[in-house]
Order: structure tokens, then sequence, then C-alpha cells
């Protein structure tokens, strides 16, 4: 190689290989330590643990840390590569030097040998920029595969709690209510993964190219003289102290991002949903022509997305504007104290181009975290709502219900309490009990507590005590007023909540037909949302056809015929006791015309009195 060469690029594979073991093992040790103590010692470290601490301890924890430890190879095998590149262009820029040099002097043989060492520096150019690119490209698809598989698990874990327990449904009920669940699961799961490993191999990349490029730095800085004091390797110092400075602005001009981030996510979440319930409810706001009402709501929530946003400008503008000049000024910051050693014959202009490179990799080192800020802090209100969603999660679990005790063929209320959510008493020390084939109907005034009491015996009103004993799982099959029809085909939706799988298509076609819905058995494969495509009366009809598929020991049924005639309603009742006469029909009605299917009835009045006695037709 040529004298004026800055490396032996000859043993540079094997030294270089060396270099990154080491770094790579010192950099993972340092990365669990710091780890462990911002997880144990910070507010977000112990959010960020609750939220997805169980993916890296699980019985399937060990291909993560593999994977997340070729992550953090390839971070650390990055800033060798750029640590020789700034080599190589030493030794590039010292050739075309040179050869400036020997040409103004007539010297051919010294031209020839720097005409020779820049081309040997461009065939190592080569050489680092293959490599560069391979790396790339590889390091990109080992990040991605470590975002998806953990984006995979989170998602998985997340909405699983959420709907343990109907969470989702009893999140409601508890004092610090959560807002846009599906906003959390989906875009904040997204941030979440994708910054903290952007985050995280971005602070140990930072970090290992300080220690490198800082040696780089040392070695290439000269002494300086500040207000008559000689301070040798001034350089090195006066970036650390430049980018202290700069750092300690930018934090206190970012901060208020937190909080402006936080509040950007809730109120576009708040306008989505509420672009949401114009849309599923495009009927009934068409038939009311509440278009205006419904203009007003709109704007008055982008309006308040809009304030929030503006404050993010004015405050960015502030956290940017300044960045922005410290790079600036960062730029030939290096080059105006290397200039008089230049000039002065001390050091070569291959000198000066990596002293400029060393300078900027450690002052971007050092701006890491600076400029990170607000990306930080778009990434704590992203932990903060998805531990506000668990937290709510837990919270709503742990509010009361009805003790649920699995019993064969029967029902059985034993000192069954309701209440409202101020304590007044719908229903008080309710005793019943009801065999296979029983029927009953609850009657009482509007707001007595019928629809609440369904709701208690399903676990869903918080407000309640007692026991009920029922048929486990989908042997106990509860009927709202409205049914949900699931996203997907028709097949599906009829099935629900039970799988596909369970009933082949000729039962749901026959099924079908009971509830004279005969025009939908050659639909079963059409994917549609179904619950805009059905009117309401159809809608009941595909709920009792899930009675004639599923076979339930017990059927809660809450208004399950309010929007069919009085003749269909009377065949759908009498299909029920001909197709499962053994069910036990629980129903709630304000129709008279409902009381004849059943045997007994349960009237409520309101205060927490009841009455059971037979029916009269």
């Amino acid at each position: 190689m040529s004298e004026s060469s800055s490396l032996d690029w000859n043993h540079e594979l094997w030294n270089s290989l060396r270099w990154t073991l080491e770094a790579f093992g010192i950099s993972a040790v340092c990365f669990v330590l710091a780890a462990a103590l911002l997880l144990r010692y910070t507010r977000w470290g112990r959010q960020f643990w609750r939220i997805s601490g169980d993916y890296f301890t699980g019985r399937e924890s060990a291909p993560t840390w593999a994977l997340l430890a070729v992550v953090l190879f390839m971070t650390v095998f990055a800033v060798r590569m750029t640590v020789l590149l700034s080599y190589q262009g030493n030794d590039m820029y010292t050739a075309l030097q040179l050869a400036a040099q020997s040409f103004a002097q007539g010297d051919a043989p010294a031209l020839d040998a720097a005409e020779s060492a820049f081309w040997t520096s461009l065939v190592v150019f080569a050489v680092l920029a293959t490599i560069h690119v391979a790396r790339s490209l590889l390091d990109f698809y080992v990040g991605q595969a470590f975002d998806i598989r953990w984006r995979r698990w989170l998602t998985d874990h997340v909405t699983t709690d959420w709907l343990e327990g109907r969470a989702f449904y009893r999140d409601r009920f508890v004092d610090a209510g959560i807002d846009n669940p599906d906003q959390r699961i989906q875009q904040d799961v997204t941030d979440f993964v994708q910054i903290s490993r952007s985050l995280s191999m971005g602070a140990v990349g930072a970090l290992v190219s300080l220690v490198s490029f800082t040696k780089i730095l040392w070695d290439l800085s000269g002494p300086m003289t500040l207000w008559g004091t000689e301070v040798p390797r001034a350089m090195v110092f006066l970036v650390f102290a430049y980018v202290l400075i700069s750092t300690i602005v930018a934090f206190w001009l970012g901060r208020p991002l937190i909080q402006l981030n936080f509040w950007n996510e809730r109120l576009t979440a708040n306008f989505r949903y509420a672009l949401v319930r114009v849309r599923d409810g495009a009927e009934n706001v068409a038939f009311y022509r509440g278009e205006g009402v419904e203009r007003h709501g709109l704007l008055s929530r982008f309006a308040a997305v809009l304030r929030n946003y503006w404050r993010i400008v004015y405050r960015t503008l502030k956290f940017n504007g300044w960045n922005l000049g410290v790079n600036q000024v960062a730029v030939v910051f290096p080059i105006l104290i290397q200039a008089p050693r230049f000039f002065s014959g001390t050091i070569t202009l291959g000198d000066v181009t990596q002293s400029a490179t060393a300078f900027g990799q450690v002052h971007d080192s050092l701006s890491f975290f600076r400029e990170s800020y607000d990306v930080f802090a778009g990434y704590r209100a992203s932990l903060i709502r998805l531990d506000g969603l668990r937290r709510a999660n837990h919270d709503s679990r742990a509010l009361p219900s009805l003790d649920a005790v699995d019993a064969d063929d029967t029902l059985e209320l034993e000192r069954v309490g309701v209440r409202t959510p101020d304590g007044a008493p719908l229903v008080t020390d309710l005793e019943l009990t009801m065999a296979p084939g029983d029927t009953l109907v609850v009657k009482g005034r509007s707001g007595s507590g019928k629809t609440t009491l369904l709701r208690s015996l399903a676990q869903m009103w918080p407000f309640a005590e007692g026991v009920v004993r029922r048929p486990a799982g989908r042997e106990t099959l509860f009927l709202s007023q409205m049914p949900y029809l699931p996203l997907g085909d028709l097949r599906t939706a009829a099935s629900y909540p039970g799988s596909v799988e369970d009933h082949d298509d000729d039962a749901i076609r026959e099924a079908l037909c009971k509830v004279q819905l005969g025009n939908l058995v050659d639909r079963l494969d059409e994917e549609a949302d179904w619950a805009k495509i059905l009117s309401p009366g159809e809608q009941q009809r595909i709920a009792f056809a899930r009675i004639v598929l599923l076979r339930p020991a017990v059927a809660f049924l809450d208004e399950a015929t309010s929007a069919v005639d009085e003749g269909l309603e009377y065949s759908l009742y009498d299909l029920i006791r001909t197709e499962a006469p053994d069910c036990i029909l629980f129903s709630v009605s304000h129709r008279s015309t409902v009381d004849q299917h059943h045997a007994r009835q349960l009237e409520l009045s309101g205060d927490g009195s009841w009455q059971l006695s037979m029916v009269s037709v």
C-alpha cells in the first residue's frame, strides 16, 4: 500500500472484524444495563415494561433476543463502516493534495505515486461501498422482521387483554374511562414498536460513533489558545461544550411537545370516530335531515384538532429552528479551527476533511438525544395511551359482577340485586329457578331495570351482586334488541358467536328458510357489512336463526322481536318452541303479544321490588 494510506487496508478486514465483535460485546452489556436502569427508575421505562415486558421474558423470548442481538450487531457494524469510509476519504483527498503539489513542483515520480494512491483509495471505496450497500439492505430487512414479529405479538396481546373479561364493554364504568381503543391498538402499537427500535438502536449507534470518532478527532486535533490559555486537543472539548449547551436549550424548548402530541392523538381520534359515527348512522341522519348538526359537530371537533396542531407548529418552529441553526454552525466549525494548521502545513487536506467528518459524527452523536426529543415526545404519548388502555382493562375486570356458576341445564338466580350507578335499587334479592323448557317474560315500565337485569346476568353490569347458575359457554345465548352482525360473509353472520366450521352450509340455509329469510340462502359467500344491508327485522330474524343453529340450553331475549310484525313474532317464538323445546326462554318485552309464549311473568317495579306470577292469556 502507499505510504500515504491512513490505514493498512491489507489487514483491515480482520482488524475490523475484531473491532466489531469487541464493540458488539461491550455495547450489548451496556445496552442491557442501561435498559435495566431505565425500566426500574424512569416512569416511561416502567410503562414500557408493563406494556411489553412479557415479550422479552416469556417462554418464546429466545428468538426475540436472538433477533435483537442481530439488530444490535448491524448497528455497531454500521458505525465501523462509517469509520472506514472516513479513513478512505482521508486517503483520497490527501492523494489529490500530494498530486497537486507534485504537479506544481514538476516531481514526476511523486505525481505517479500520488496518482497510484488515489486509484487505490477508489478501489478501497468500491469495496467499502459494496459492503455498505449490502449491510444497509440486510439491516433494513432484519429491522423490519424484528418490528413485524414484535408488532404481531403486541397487537395480539393488547387485543386479547382488551377483550378479556368483557373489558371492552366494562371500561366505560371505570372512573378514568378510555377513549378510542381502536386507535391505541392499531396506531399506537405500530408507533410504539417502530420508535422503540429506532430510538434504542439510534442511541447505541450514537454512543458507539461518539467513542469511535472522538478518538479520530483526538488524533487530528491540535492545541488552541483561548483567552491567553493554550488548550490541548481543543476541538474535542469545544464540540462537547457546544453540543451540551445546545442540548439543554433544545430540551427546554421541546418539553411541551410531549403533552401536545398526546392531545393531538386524542383529538384526532375523536374527530375520526365522529366521522365513523356519521357513516354508520347515515340512514338515520338522512331521515332526520341532520346534516347541519353533524357538520357543526364535525367541524367543532376538527377546530379543536387545528388549535392543538397550531400549538405543535409554533413549538416545533422554535425547536427545529434552534436545531437547524446549531447544525449549520457545526458544518464550518471544525474547518475554521483546522484551517490555520492546514495553511501552516501541519496537516493535510485529507486530515481537514476527516476532521470535519469526525467532528460531524461526534456532533451528531451528542445531538442525537436533542434532535430526537420531538420523536420521543410522540413516543411518550403512545406509551401513555397504551399503558392507559392496559390499566383501564385491569380496572374494568376488577369491577364487581354477579358470581356465575356453571350448571348443566337449569337457570337459578340467588339473591340477585341490581342497582343504578348512583346506588338506587332496581332489583333486590331476586330468587328464581327455571328448568329445561321453562319460559319467563320480564315486564315493567321503562327504566324499571329490565335490560339492566339482563346485563347483570351476562356479568356486564358492575352494579350487581348475587349468584347466577346457568349452562356454561355457548349453551347460554343472549340476544339483544339489535343483533350484532360481524364483518364478513353471511355464513359468518348467521353462525355468530359460533364458528362457521360448526355448521355446514345446508344447515345454515335451512335455518334461514325457517326464519323466513329464504331470499338470502344463495348469498352465504357474499362478504359485506350486513348490518347496513339487512333491515332491523331481518337482523332480528338472523338472531333467531342462530338459536336454531346453536340450540342453546338458555336463551335471553331483549326485545328480540320489536322490529317484526305480530304475525312473524308468533312464528319465530313458535319455531323456537318446536326446534328447541328444552331451551329455557328468558324474554324482556314491552309487547303484550309476547306474553302468550311464556308460562311465567316477572314484574319489576323499578324500586327494587318484584313480583313473580303465572301468565294469564
